[in-house]
């Protein structure tokens, strides 16, 4: 028994050694294969893996087209911008680093230093930057540069209120929502490598898609006369304290908007020519007398009886400042005769005055391509009281925009022809290929061509001698029609307050202009004719002053005034060519018709001295230089550094001068 003990303790048996090898074996061709799994076989999706952990796919925002005026300069662009981060520990010569980065931002030494403060892990640059401050700072190690796109409008806020606004890439209003579709371009796609935590590797960012710029919108906005006419809403909402304003300038033969100028109270821009309705007055007139005349139902030299200048209708009494007695029905609209107009239009039907009012294009949008257009208020016949076609035929009991009256006007002085509203010249492509063009178009014809110049005719004598004499221009003839009318807020009329309007075109005889003036809520002396029209007589002078691109010069000759006699004529200067109807013994010159002679340096034959402009602001400069009469064209951004030619050269009206914009110390 003993010795049986003895032999099976002497180790261990073969069969367990065998085993434990196998174990061994099978564990080490286990480890091997999948070491050749691993490397071999899926090293690529591995390395795959551990690449995507360090790269990124990011979008790249595309730049939006540009918007450009109608001589094709920019308005809008989008401009390449990038915000600067510093890892200060990441730094590997920081002197080097404080010195490059003060020069490159442009900030002082001790601003760099804060910068690179090595207690601070991360640091962000406050402010936007330029691609030519990345060229300088990239691959420097611990900066880090991020690309951003801004929406820059050139003119400032010239015409905020139509070109809209983008924020966060999100187009707001105006052109940019309403063409958001060809302004917008489509992204691109790039790789970028990042480190261990996340940050971008400077040089390591590679374009897998390149970025497409959108299309371009080139507006009918004559940016001369835009700049013109705000500065008279400017200067006439100082002047008055009114609350809110329009001033409109279109081209009655095409239907184009060349200035659309609407400011609120505070300088906050505004849509309110096409979305604020109001009460017309007596700028809705003419119309009455264009459906009386249009149907024959009377002539202008037709007389009616104003009594004592009141009269009663359903319980309303209509009074006239001015008028009384028997006038005819042109006198009845030259001194603004509510009474006369009114019983001119018992002549007509209620559908007769509704349907003219409405072919001229109230109560509907005019079809204007920006967003929020309304059509005002037209009611139908049916809805009308015993006071309605007096109240309509003088302008209340109906609301209207400022573009609805401008284009209605546009009509009498295009013959009778209503035309569509047009703020889109054309679509270009980013290449600035036109892929569409936007031409003239004829929605009616309102009224015959007869019709129309007879009116235009009784216009010319309002201003001629009537309410509208404040908008009388020297040397052309100007036919126009002012309105006062009584606020209407919140579903009342507003005691002590009004709207008061001129609108007018020029030159009579050949129409090029149409000139829309309102005033909202002006304090003290609230009559259009008083208010409105001499800032509408100021956008002529000044237009015609600052050669603007659509009017035709040749056909202007042919409208000056000639007999000797008539009123004060200015010098009228045309592209280096001047008129010189003659003056009556008993004006003077220097008067404010006179562009040449008003707020510059001495006059001498017709030349003057161009003043220093240099400092001042530059809607301020603008605005004291298009007083002379000369045409502006800024050059560069900032303020007012300088103009070509310079200070104290001679200058006339109509010459153009270069005003330079920069920072002090550029000139």
């Amino acid at each position: 028994m003993a010795r049986r003990g003895n032999a099976s303790g002497a180790g261990p048996r073969p069969w367990r050694r065998r085993v434990v090898l196998a174990a061994w074996l099978v564990a080490a061709i286990v480890i091997s294969a999948r070491a050749v799994q691993v490397q071999v076989i899926q090293s690529g999706t591995w390395k795959t893996m551990a690449e995507a952990q360090h790269r990124t796919d990011v979008l790249v925002d595309a730049p939006r087209g540009t918007i450009l005026d109608r001589d094709g300069m920019p308005m809008a662009v989008s401009r390449e911008t990038y915000r600067v981060g510093i890892a200060p520990h990441e730094l590997s010569d920081i002197p080097a680093a404080r010195e490059l980065l003060a020069s490159a931002l442009g900030v002082s030494a001790r601003r760099a230093a804060e910068f690179t403060d090595t207690r601070r892990k991360w640091v962000s640059v406050p402010g936007y930057f330029t691609p030519a401050v990345r060229e300088r700072l990239a691959g420097v190690r611990g900066v880090y540069l991020e690309r951003e796109l801004q929406r820059s409008l050139l003119h400032g806020d010239l015409a905020r209120g139509v070109v809209g606004t983008v924020r966060d890439g999100v187009a707001r209003g105006g052109v940019e929502e309403l063409f958001e579709d060809v302004l917008r371009g489509r992204e691109g796609r790039e790789v970028v490598a990042r480190d261990n935590v996340g940050r971008p590797i400077p040089g390591e960012t590679f374009v897998v898609t390149p970025p497409e710029v959108g299309g371009q919108v080139v507006l009918t906005l004559d940016m001369d006369l835009q700049e013109i006419a705000r500065q008279a809403l400017d200067e006439a909402m100082e002047t008055t304290q009114a609350r809110g304003g329009d001033v409109l300038v279109t081209d009655p033969r095409t239907g184009e908007i060349l200035a659309f100028v609407s400011s609120r109270a505070g300088g906050a821009a505004s849509l309110s020519a096409i979305n604020t309705p109001y009460e017309p007055g007596s700028t809705l007139k003419p119309f009455t007398v264009a459906a009386l005349l249009d149907r024959k139902l009377t002539t202008l030299r037709d007389t009616v009886d104003v009594g004592d200048g009141t009269w009663e209708v359903a319980g309303r009494t209509l009074h006239d400042v001015h008028s009384s007695g028997r006038m005819t029905v042109g006198q009845a609209l030259r001194t603004s005769s509510n009474v006369g107009i009114a019983k001119a239009a018992q002549a007509l039907t209620p559908g007769a005055q509704y349907e003219t009012l409405r072919d001229f294009g109230f109560g509907v949008p005019t079809g204007l391509e920006l967003p929020g257009e309304v059509g005002g208020t037209l009611r139908r016949p049916v809805d009308w009281s015993g006071q309605s076609p007096a109240s309509l035929a003088i302008g209340y009991e109906v609301s209207v925009t400022s573009l609805q009256m401008a284009m209605a006007y546009g009509a009498l002085a295009n013959g009778g022809r209503l035309m569509l509203p047009r703020l889109v010249k054309e679509i270009r492509d980013s290449e600035g290929e036109v892929v569409r063009s936007f031409g003239p178009k004829v929605v009616r014809q309102v009224v015959s061509a007869e019709t129309a110049e007879s009116v235009g005719r009784a216009l010319v004598d309002v201003v001629e001698d009537g309410t509208g004499t404040a908008a009388r221009l020297g040397a052309f003839r100007v036919a126009g029609k002012s309105g006062t009318s009584r606020a209407y807020v919140d579903g009342k009329y507003v005691s002590g307050e009004y709207y008061s309007s001129f609108v007018g075109f020029f030159p009579a005889e050949d129409p090029q202009l149409v000139v829309f003036v309102k005033l909202e809520r002006p304090e003290g002396t609230y009559y259009g004719g008083a208010t409105a029209a001499p800032v509408t007589r100021a956008t002529m002078e000044a237009a015609l002053a600052a050669r603007a691109t659509t009017l035709d010069r040749t056909a202007l000759l042919r409208t000056v005034r000639r007999s000797p006699g008539e009123v004060e004529a200015p010098r009228v200067h045309f592209a280096s060519r001047a008129i010189d109807p003659p003056l009556p013994p008993t004006s003077e010159r220097g008067t404010a018709s006179d562009p040449s002679e008003r707020d510059g340096g001495i006059a001498r034959g017709g030349r003057m001295a161009l003043p220093d402009v240099a400092g001042l602001p530059t809607r301020v400069a603008v605005r004291r230089l298009h007083h002379l009469g000369v045409r502006v064209v800024r050059i560069g951004s900032g303020e007012v550094v300088g103009t070509a030619p310079a200070p104290g050269s001679w200058v006339m009206a109509g010459d153009t001068v270069r005003l330079r914009l920069g920072r002090r110390g550029d000139e």
